[in-house]
């Protein structure tokens, strides 16, 4: 599920103060559902991707780009869609440019 594009809005507008608050209450909530934080972590690997949208006539693929987290769970690889995000609100760590069609 993507995120809300009024959601994403209003973290972009955040200051310091209030990111830090932001994210000790998504910690919080997600150490509550038995979600391990820091060197438990998963390994998130995020991906730039442009995308076919399979129509036959369509003259403007591909489409995006969209930006894909992956990562390993229970021994299978997973995948959440960000949507379309800016430079800045993407994670330095191990992002990937591809295509795929």
């Amino acid at each position: 599920m993507p995120l809300d594009p009024d959601v994403v809005e209003a973290v972009r507008e955040m200051d310091e103060p209030d990111l830090r608050r932001l994210l000790m209450l998504a910690r919080a909530r997600l150490e509550a559902r038995g979600v391990a934080i820091g060197a438990e972590a998963k390994r998130v690997r995020y991906r730039e991707q442009l995308i076919r949208c399979g129509k036959q006539n369509c003259t403007r693929c591909p489409h995006g780009p969209y930006w894909y987290a992956y990562w390993t769970e229970d021994g299978r690889r997973r995948s959440c869609y960000l949507g379309r995000l800016d430079e800045e609100d993407v994670p330095v760590v191990a992002s990937e440019k591809t295509a795929r069609g």
